[in-house]
């Protein structure tokens, strides 16, 4: 099982007026995280086809019918996931996901 770190931070994103619709697909994407036991980028793309393998362990989820983006960082031999942003896709595009 992977260990999410830091669930307060998705809590503080959906706890926002406009984005109180993300509570769902951000809730049901930690969940389903948690209990995932990925140990490639594979594993993760045949969950999440539509998520985006980056440079330095990063990858880009689409959630709410791509209206929000988390980005997380994948420490694979630990079993743990870092996140890393977790914003409407417009916050998104202000970012460089890479570096984050």
């Amino acid at each position: 099982m992977m260990h999410v770190i830091a669930r307060p931070q998705l809590r503080k994103f959906y706890e926002r007026n406009e984005c109180k619709d993300a509570k769902g697909p951000v809730d049901a994407w930690w969940y389903e995280a948690k209990k995932a036991k990925w140990q490639s980028w594979t594993d993760i793309k045949l969950q999440y086809g539509s998520a985006s393998i980056l440079k330095g362990n990063r990858v880009v989820f689409n959630l709410g019918g791509n209206k929000y983006r988390l980005v997380v960082k994948i420490n694979f031999p630990t079993q743990t996931v870092f996140i890393r942003f977790v914003g409407t896709h417009e916050e998104y595009d202000k970012i460089n996901a890479e570096e984050i």
